[in-house]
């Protein structure tokens, strides 16, 4: 029994590294095998993530406004509600974790564009994810969700192209903007409910 335990307490040890190597090891394939032609492209990507993000919940709310369109103004709120949330979450995360970008700590991880603040988690994947899901959930047609999550997974993948986040960085920053989305859509529609 005592083996067991030794055992099992050793693999708990190890596997913060070895989660470690294959984050950093999906990375540097990413990394260095990627269309340096194609730097420029993600990184318009990239920047595109939080005007798009701020510009949806604004513009659902704004076009609702002028259509009196009051379930549209709700969706709008939602959608702002969902970001800020999201955003919120990950900012603690990334000073809570403090984690360093990948550039930092391994030199051999190429990027052309300076990130100042902790890797963990994504804040572009997070606002992407949260505008994505938000939209999806508002309107439930292909036409919305697939270009949607389309453009928030390339916003996502901009980032290890781009070398400044980890895949668990991606990953997480996802789940939150996700989430997020998802739980502000519920608690709206609990809200109607209860009217």
């Amino acid at each position: 029994m005592k083996k067991i335990l030794f055992l099992a307490f050793t693999l708990l040890l190890n596997l913060p590294i070895s989660a470690q190597n294959i984050d950093i090891d999906i990375l540097k394939n990413i990394n260095q095998n990627r269309n340096q032609k194609l730097d420029k492209t993600f990184e318009n990507f990239s920047k595109s993530t939080y005007p798009i993000s701020l510009a949806t919940p604004i513009g659902l709310f704004g076009i609702g406004l002028v259509k009196k369109d009051k379930n549209l103004q709700r969706q709008g709120l939602t959608s702002l509600a969902s970001l800020t949330v999201s955003m919120g979450t990950t900012y603690l995360l990334k000073k809570i974790v403090n984690r360093e970008r990948p550039a930092i700590t391994y030199s051999f991880i190429q990027t052309s564009i300076i990130e100042k603040d902790p890797s963990f988690p994504s804040g572009h994947t997070t606002a992407a994810f949260s505008t994505a899901t938000s939209l999806s959930l508002a309107f439930k047609k292909w036409y919305v969700v697939v270009p949607s999550y389309a453009w928030a997974s390339t916003v996502a993948y901009s980032r290890l192209h781009l070398g400044v986040h980890y895949p668990s960085d991606i990953l997480a920053g996802a789940a939150i903007g996700a989430g997020s989305a998802w739980l502000s859509y519920k608690a709206n529609r609990w809200l109607q409910r209860k009217k």
